[in-house]
């Protein structure tokens, strides 16, 4: 309870990176954890499989009573109407010591899992990185969006006091006074959104990280620019080759080294199986006069033997089976090539996209320097009274949704960055 307790705090006491994040959802995420358990189950039978090349060893202990008619064993006479009670344990051990090779393939088949199992969860944990750096993104955008609100709404209301002063003194028409105050509600509107906006992205991110303080949690705000206004990245092929380490890759290369032992199984269960036993027994009987342990020495009975199984017809199982080892591999090796097939593709939107979200981004800049030259030019004439409320509020208008859109694009181009990044196997960070 107390460890809860430390650790919701710690949530309070800091506000997030990106890293942290990440490193926080690749922990506790709920999915991971339950992968996780397919590891252990996985060690489990792989535990197991190794157990098999003990012998088996089993021990029985047996108490009869009898009424009736009997036979004396030790002179054959015939009892009327008597209780005969004996007692018999026995012990036995048994060792296969040829089955085709399948305990061994076994091993190595549930080794392969164990493998899959771990390489499943990095699959889910760099999902699930892609997943919050994109949330992560998304809080930062609306940041930088509120923060353009809160300027913009700024600069009315500095210029809704200067033309309230200009239209007191006779230089400004009142209609022009109203035309900016009705801006100044636009603004204060598109102020509140932003905020919410921000809220609402908070709440998704802390909801990824299943953090449920969400009032106390916030994220950091990178000091420096992160964003470097340049796309030359490796090429295609380049990348490629990192990716083909990717966790997607290895889980099909394992899948088909475990299809081709599972086969290799399945021939070893139509080979003969050669196995060896030992057992040892004894008894006691009433109807001896010796006493219960001396019988219990004397009636010693070891025993121990080899054992040659060969499979000649067992409707067609063994080889049903094999057959379908054997396709298992074909489709293992197709799953693989598959996955190379769709990771090139991958790559090659990704780069594609990531080329694309560059030359927005440059389209957005300009376009956003162009709307403040054009602002600054449409303010200036409006203070001097030369340009009516309504050009004013139309050229702020369009510097916002320049600045927005500039916005969108940077943070597009900085997620598609780190799509590439998670190709070349890359941490994601910022």
């Amino acid at each position: 309870m107390l460890a809860l307790v430390l650790c919701g705090n710690a949530y309070t006491q800091h506000k997030w990176s990106l890293e942290g994040c990440i490193r926080h959802a690749r922990e506790n995420n709920l999915q991971v954890k339950q992968q996780q358990i397919a590891i252990e189950q996985a060690e489990n039978n792989l535990f197991s499989s190794k157990m098999e090349y003990l012998p088996s060893v089993n021990a029985s202990m047996n108490h009869n009573m009898s009424w009736g008619r009997s036979v004396n064993l030790n002179d054959l006479e015939i009892i009327e109407n008597k209780l005969s009670q004996s007692t018999s344990m026995n012990i036995s051990a048994s060792v296969p010591l040829f089955e085709g090779m399948q305990k061994r393939n076994t091993v190595k088949r549930n080794l392969k899992q164990l493998e899959i199992a771990g390489v499943n969860v990095e699959k889910l944990q760099d999902e699930i990185s892609l997943t919050v750096a994109q949330a992560y993104l998304q809080v930062l955008l609306n940041k930088e969006i509120e923060k353009s609100a809160q300027a913009s709404l700024a600069s009315v209301q500095e210029q809704e006091a200067r033309s309230r002063q200009l239209v007191e003194a006779g230089s400004q028409a009142y209609s022009s006074l109203l035309e900016i105050q009705a801006q100044l509600a636009s603004e204060k509107v598109q102020a509140v959104t932003a905020g919410n906006n921000v809220r609402s992205s908070l709440l998704a991110l802390a909801q990824l990280l299943d953090i449920e303080d969400f009032g106390k949690f916030d994220i950091e705000t990178p000091q420096t620019d992160y964003l470097t206004l340049s796309f030359n990245p490796e090429s295609v092929e380049e990348i490629y080759g990192n990716a083909t380490g990717l966790p997607r890759i290895k889980g099909a290369e394992l899948a088909l080294e475990q299809s081709k032992l599972q086969y290799k199984i399945q021939k070893g269960a139509a080979l003969p199986s050669i196995s060896f036993n030992a057992g040892y027994g004894t008894y006691y009987s009433d109807n001896q006069s010796s006493a219960f342990f001396e019988q219990f020495n004397n009636n010693r009975n070891p025993s121990m033997g080899f054992g040659l199984s060969i499979p000649i017809f067992n409707n067609w199982r063994s080889n049903t089976s094999i057959r379908n080892a054997r396709l298992n591999v074909k489709n293992s090796e197709i799953e693989l090539k598959l996955q190379h097939q769709n990771l090139l593709k991958d790559i090659q939107q990704a780069y594609n996209d990531a080329l694309a979200s560059f030359e927005r981004l440059g389209a957005a800049k300009q376009n956003m320097e162009a709307a403040k030259e054009s602002f600054k030019y449409t303010q200036e004439k409006f203070n001097v009274g030369m340009l009516g409320g309504t050009d004013y509020t139309v050229a702020k208008t369009n510097l916002f949704k320049a600045e927005s859109e500039y916005l969108q694009s940077k943070f597009q181009y900085i997620f598609q960055l780190k799509v590439l990044d998670y190709y070349k196997n890359t941490p994601i960070t910022l």
